[in-house]
């Protein structure tokens, strides 16, 4: 079976035959019934950071450091040990390259193959970060706690910079900030009832 395959037929908003496939714009917000309190923490693995440093399931988490403070290792231990039910990692350009060793852990933490999805940009592209959140969303709207790291975002300033050498002016200035705001935990459209989070971590 196929996602364009017709799995129902019933006459609902103008539409009678109905597929698996749901076509949506990564710019555009997808609705939700409403926002919700985020009060179950995101656990880390890592007693420290737990301890001293808690985050909640369904906010923005930001891993702060210089080049070399191994704010890569923070993220991939996020991945293999959170309480989240799945996980979105996304590796920005030289990350990519570093995606190659998470890969090759994967075998060796079998919960984690089927819970994770690897996103590999190869530039900085700015514009992958709203294919980033759709997927997110996506997992999220089927009734799931969503970790997305974005590894590392300081990198999407750097290609807006670039771009804006060349057209002498900033684009999508408030864009970055839009991508945080995605984060939040909702209760989803459409039955049955069902709540689901998206948290995101940038390093």
């Amino acid at each position: 079976m196929f996602v364009e395959d017709v799995v129902l037929e019933t006459e609902f908003d103008g539409k009678k035959k109905h597929t698996m496939l749901k076509i949506w714009s990564v710019r555009q917000t997808q609705p939700v019934v409403e926002k919700l309190a985020a009060n179950h923490p995101l656990l880390i693995g890592q007693r420290a950071l737990d301890s001293l440093y808690p985050c909640v399931q369904g906010g923005a988490t930001a891993i702060p450091g210089a080049f070399g403070y191994e704010k890569t290792v923070i993220s991939q231990s996020l991945s293999k040990f959170s309480n989240s039910d799945d996980i979105v990692y996304v590796g920005i350009d030289q990350r990519g390259n570093e995606m190659a060793k998470v890969l090759r852990d994967l075998p060796q933490v079998k919960y984690l193959i089927s819970h994770l999805l690897n996103v590999i940009n190869h530039k900085n592209y700015f514009i992958v970060k709203n294919v980033n959140i759709t997927l997110s969303k996506y997992f999220r709207d089927v009734g799931y706690n969503i970790a997305m790291m974005a590894d590392s975002t300081s990198r999407w300033p750097d290609a807006l910079h670039e771009i804006s050498g060349r057209l002498a002016e900033m684009p999508a200035g408030t864009r970055l900030v839009s991508f945080y705001e995605c984060a939040g935990r909702v209760r989803c459209l459409d039955n049955p009832e069902r709540e689901g989070s998206v948290s995101i971590v940038g390093a």
